[in-house]
């Protein structure tokens, strides 16, 4: 037999209370004194209480869904931040709606549209490598869509903004490579609009200018769809070797562009790092498994999806509007593996 539902009104009867007061020490209102609250909510707890969301969102006319809009989920970085997202979320009763633009302006644009359409609360957006004109997420935040951008960012926007430290991360991965004794080190990235692919050079350049080194123009390789072509990297890879004084080291600068970049390289005949070592931003589950073992920059996936939820969530709920945004840097962290390391190291 199916167990009923308790309702606020059952809390109400049985511990001989106003369904209002009940319903505002559910929400933990500070007008209902601090034992009060306590033993509804621990008659709630007792009774397995949920609370009618769907009720709920008539009432506030909110629909209790998050748009995400990202590149792939078929990527080690992105599902981590999934995962984030999702745990928030689920605490929270919401849901999500997931779109992938694959690296595509007028699939954004297209998602965008459709995430307003269905009445998202908010939307987590990370930008397409493609995406220069923001005119499509303007036009849904000025009319009253919160937003919170996470990894690749914009300030078109006022709004909060949640990254990892991409500039530490790719300072510290071409500092090991010049202290293990790689004085050529090459950078391929994602298209050079995008805001992590500004900071991971960045980083990168300040690196090699403490050693009192100037960067090698011809060492910066930039993947204008976003390593979603293979062809971009292989070709990336050839130039690089084709050169009169080619490159010891390279940083790659996403988990595909890192993939692809191993298998080029050993199609190529290329040892790794004898002939050319590797760092690269990355969150495979077991990069050790990759021979040789992958050194990488490690992003705080999971953390970056819980804490710009986090912050749209509050945007969502805030009775009041919210003028004052932050921009959250998340640590990165270099771990080293042998695919960096000199060989007579």
């Amino acid at each position: 037999m199916k167990k009923a539902v308790i309702t606020i009104k059952d809390i109400a009867d049985a511990l001989g209370l106003s369904t209002s007061t009940v319903s505002r020490a559910l929400q933990d209102s500070y007008k209902i004194s601090g034992p009060v609250r306590k033993r509804v909510n621990d008659y709630a707890k007792l009774h397995n209480y949920r609370p009618n969301l769907m009720a709920q969102s008539l009432k506030n006319r909110k629909s209790r869904c998050i748009g995400v809009s990202l590149s792939s989920i078929p990527n080690n970085f992105f599902a981590e931040v999934i995962s984030g997202i999702e745990s928030v979320a689920y605490e929270k009763g919401y849901k999500i709606i997931l779109t992938q633009n694959f690296e595509s302006y007028q699939r954004e644009v297209t998602n965008i549209e459709h995430l307003s359409w269905y009445a998202a609360d908010g939307l987590l957006v990370s930008l397409s490598a493609e995406t220069t004109d923001l005119s499509h997420i303007k036009k849904v935040h000025q009319n009253g869509m919160p937003i919170v951008f996470f990894d690749r960012v914009s300030n078109q926007i006022k709004t909060h903004k949640v990254v990892a430290d991409n500039r530490g991360g790719a300072y510290k991965a071409t500092a090991h490579l010049l202290e293990q004794g790689f004085n050529n080190i090459a950078i391929i990235s994602s298209s050079k609009e995008l805001s992590m692919a500004i900071e991971r050079f960045e980083g990168y350049e300040a690196a090699l200018a403490a050693k009192g080194l100037v960067q090698d123009e011809a060492y910066i390789k930039y993947c204008p769809h976003g390593e979603m072509l293979l062809e971009e990297v292989e070709t990336a890879i050839r130039e690089l070797l084709d050169m009169g004084n080619p490159p010891d080291a390279i940083i790659t600068a996403s988990d595909r562009i890192t993939i692809n970049t191993i298998s080029i390289l050993k199609k190529f005949g290329i040892r790794i790092p004898d002939q050319m070592a590797i760092a690269g931003f990355s969150n495979f589950s077991s990069p050790e498994i990759i021979e040789p073992a992958l050194t990488t920059i490690k992003q705080p996936a999971f953390e970056m999806g819980k804490k710009a939820i986090e912050l749209l969530i509050h945007l969502i709920e805030s009775k009041r509007p919210v003028s004052r945004f932050e921009k959250i840097v998340l640590p990165t962290e270099l771990q080293i593996r042998k695919s960096s390391l000199f060989p007579n190291n």
